[in-house]
């Protein structure tokens, strides 16, 4: 993964700061959940009618899995699976730009499931933080689909 090109576009889309010390998991981890932080407060900002902030919230999650999550994917290393994720967040995207237009909240729904389905597997594959019982996956195979850096 390029960490500098994650750690831009993290900081760019006006998340946390802490990305400078995260390593690259923890660095698409922490996407994840600002993309799901900014979904849940469009979806309270819909129920409160407040569409401008509604607004900028829906630009945000799209700005966090546009510019951070598909572009640091690596899909000459990652292969059919980066493909595959590429559609999805192109998908999410969509689906995100739809529930804008629309005021709606299943869409909101919709992705965010998608996207915590994606963080709980992300998760799952931490190197060198599962318990002992259960095999850890060497690092290298981790970053497979992202860039590297």
């Amino acid at each position: 993964m390029n960490a500098t090109y994650a750690i831009s576009s993290y900081n760019k889309v006006g998340l946390e700061s802490g990305a400078m010390a995260a390593d690259p998991h923890k660095l698409i981890l922490m996407l994840y959940q600002g993309a799901l932080q900014a979904i849940s407060n469009a979806k309270n900002e819909v129920a409160r009618n407040d569409y401008t902030a509604k607004g900028k919230s829906i630009s945000h999650a799209i700005a966090i899995i546009g510019e951070g999550l598909h572009a640091s994917l690596d899909k000459n290393v990652g292969g059919e699976l980066a493909q595959n994720l590429g559609a999805l967040y192109d998908y999410m995207v969509m689906r995100l730009v739809a529930a804008n237009l629309k005021n709606e909240i299943a869409p909101l729904d919709e992705v965010s499931k998608l996207l915590t389905e994606l963080k709980e597997a992300w998760e799952s594959i931490r190197p060198n933080a599962a318990p002992a019982s259960t095999p850890r996956v060497p690092a290298q195979n981790v970053q497979l689909v992202y860039a590297k850096g």
